[in-house]
């Protein structure tokens, strides 16, 4: 048993019985209407019949000109005000004259995995019609607008696993970028200085291309010359890195893809394994520590949800327990990454350990929510990512399963490898 200090240990049990207490109450004002019948959007605009050009939606957490920015929260709906300015990362879209078609839906303050919101509703995740399987989050809004058809490209943000989540839940492409590549100006932060980015998601590499090439200049050219780079997959090293604990049926789907698809596949071994399994520990200590550096203040308002408030009290237990000893080994992991990567060009692995699971209960039991969202967040392999500040690409792969049609494989590149990881996932594809 691990020797810990008392103080520390009275904290971390009236922190979990509050997270409990509050994940299972909790007063929200009525549900608004629906704007789209998959309650993908927070806002909607139907686009002209004569628009012939790119669909973007935007989630909302991110900064549109005399929009509010809800961040899926009942009471910052009614508490803010309309955005002065839209957010940075929009600067290329607006002029191109791209058509905007909406604000997508999002657990509150991107404070969840599985994309469930009390207040604005639960997007329905497209490859389960009868509205069980979790849609992911946070991007949960982003994620299915596009497997919809309802946007060509969206935006989305990533934490912890925030784009790639609903991504590998929904059947589509999402890319988180290098952090620091794109402007977090105009963004709702959880962990702006450590983990944060944006990124596009789509239902093709080509869309994708397009969503990248408006968050940065001149990306759709750097794409083209790695093709030309690696314009076969024979050429590309793959180091696969086999987890604990995942379902069988998934590793066997990558390994098949990989295979077929004639990539040139490194084992990596036990010692990097280690290492990993340690980023995704520190990574997820490090996302939730600075959602309570950022949300602590909405912690005892009465119209914020008990699971978003549950969240929140998790992530101060991490600040006080874990978290400066997790930022201390954050340079040892990217040297780590850095090493690996003069070996190999990608690292594969499942997005998630597991298949997507159906929806909770509506009517929650004491802290049985909180606890559902914590078993997702756990089947995540995407905080290792985050925490190196790599880029990373889910990837839909065809699985024989009785509950969805396809799984999701990560690629990690190295930081900036955005093209070259694109290129890659269009050899998938």
């Amino acid at each position: 048993m691990l020797n810990m200090n008392p103080s520390v240990a009275r904290l971390i049990v009236a922190g979990l019985s509050l997270i409990f207490a509050l994940s299972g109450c909790s007063i929200l004002p009525p549900r608004p209407a629906t704007v789209t019948r998959d309650r993908a959007f927070i806002v909607y605009w139907q686009p002209s019949k004569n628009n012939k050009g790119l669909r973007l939606a935007v989630k909302d957490l991110i900064d549109l000109k005399g929009v509010v920015t809800t961040a899926g929260s009942a009471f910052l709906a009614k508490t803010r005000a309309p955005a002065l300015h839209d957010a940075k990362c929009l600067q290329i879209a607006r002029q191109r004259n791209v058509c905007i078609v909406g604000k997508t839906n999002l657990p509150e303050f991107a404070l969840g995995v599985s994309g469930v919101n009390a207040y604005y509703g639960t997007p329905r995740n497209p490859l389960d019609r009868r509205d069980k399987l979790i849609p992911g989050g946070s991007s949960s809004g982003s994620a299915v607008a596009v497997a919809e058809g309802l946007a060509d490209v969206a935006f989305g943000t990533d934490t912890a696993g925030s784009i790639r989540t609903p991504a590998a839940c929904c059947g589509i492409f999402g890319l988180k970028t290098t952090f620091g590549l794109i402007s977090l100006k105009g963004v709702f932060p959880l962990s702006p200085n450590h983990l944060d980015t944006v990124g596009p998601m789509a239902r093709d590499v080509a869309r994708l291309v397009q969503g990248m090439d408006l968050l940065q200049r001149g990306f759709a050219t750097r794409y083209e010359k790695a093709i030309v780079n690696k314009p076969s997959a024979k050429e590309i090293r793959i180091g696969r890195l086999y987890l604990d604990g995942t379902d069988p049926a998934i590793d066997q789907a990558l390994d098949a893809t990989l295979a077929a698809k004639h990539f040139r596949v490194v084992v990596l071994d036990k010692a990097f394994k280690a290492k990993w399994e340690q980023a995704q520990k520190d990574g997820a200590t490090v996302a939730f520590a600075d959602a309570w550096l950022n949300d602590a203040m909405y912690a005892d308002k009465l119209h914020v949800s008990g699971m978003a408030k549950a969240v929140i009290v998790r992530g101060g237990v991490a600040y006080t327990t874990n978290y400066a000893a997790a930022l201390q080994r954050q340079a040892q992991w990217q040297r780590a990454l850095g090493r690996i990567f003069k070996k190999v060009d990608f690292i594969a692995v499942p997005t998630l350990q597991k298949l997507p699971p159906k929806l909770p209960p509506k009517i929650p039991l004491f802290g049985r929510n909180f606890v559902f969202e914590l078993a997702v967040f756990n089947s995540q392999n995407t905080p290792a990512a985050d925490f190196g500040g790599t880029p990373a690409l889910a990837i839909p792969i065809p699985i024989r399963a009785k509950s969805v049609p396809v799984t999701s494989m990560q690629l990690v590149g190295r930081r900036f490898s955005e093209p070259e990881l694109l290129d890659a996932g269009r050899l998938m594809e």
